[in-house]
């Protein structure tokens, strides 16, 4: 138990301190909630603790939402002809960061706390522990125009979004799925490229009380 708590506060630390990397502990993909059970609990929250997620349970969850799951690096959420073109950001008290599927990583973007650009006109994403940001490259989708291009990067975040709020409700985590954004200001601190389009966020954190 002792080495538990000493290895969860490290992994705090390393997060405080907005390294470049910050290598991810390997994802927990047993145990949890029967599918069933996770699909009756599924729901939306917007009351949140200021608890931070531990740097375990931040991991799974990113494997969840798009981590690599088969040898080929086929993922858990589907894309168009494994386009693989939406990847997930991670807002976070010390920075912004994008999950790097391959290494299963967290690669600094911006340091600092960033969530006023995800709170927008409501206060309670400045307070909850993470927010996953989900980004379509256009580059990678095909579809011919650019409104094809936007309706399969909504299908695809569509999957990731629904497995982010099936693994809330197995852990017993609060998440609600958010349109509104500052996506300019967001999009700089991201450093996201012309092709790159923010769709959707979704907050997620402890419940108020836990």
């Amino acid at each position: 138990m002792k080495s538990w708590i000493f290895c969860g506060m490290v992994g705090l630390a390393m997060l405080s301190g907005a390294q470049d990397t910050v290598k991810l502990p390997a994802p927990q993909k047993d145990g949890g909630m029967p599918l069933m059970q996770a699909l009756a609990n599924r729901k939306t929250g917007r009351e949140f603790s200021s608890k931070e997620l531990p740097q375990q349970t931040l991991s799974s969850l990113l494997w969840a939402a798009c981590g690599i799951n088969r040898a080929d690096g086929r993922r858990t959420a589907p894309t168009g002809i494994n386009c693989q073109d939406t990847d997930v950001y991670v807002v976070l008290p010390s920075g912004a960061y994008r999950y790097d599927h391959k290494a299963h990583a967290l690669v600094l973007c911006t340091a600092g706390d960033h969530r006023e650009l995800i709170a927008y006109r409501q206060a309670f994403p400045r307070q909850a522990g993470a927010t996953l940001v989900f980004v379509q490259d256009h580059g990678k989708t095909f579809g011919g125009s650019d409104v094809n291009k936007a309706r399969f990067g909504g299908i695809h975040t569509g999957a990731i979004m629904q497995n982010v709020y099936l693994f809330c409700a197995s852990e017993g985590l609060v998440c609600v799925a958010r349109e509104q954004l500052d996506r300019p200001k967001l999009a700089q601190v991201l450093k996201l490229s012309e092709n790159q389009k923010t769709v959707l966020s979704t907050t997620v954190g402890y419940p108020q009380g836990k």
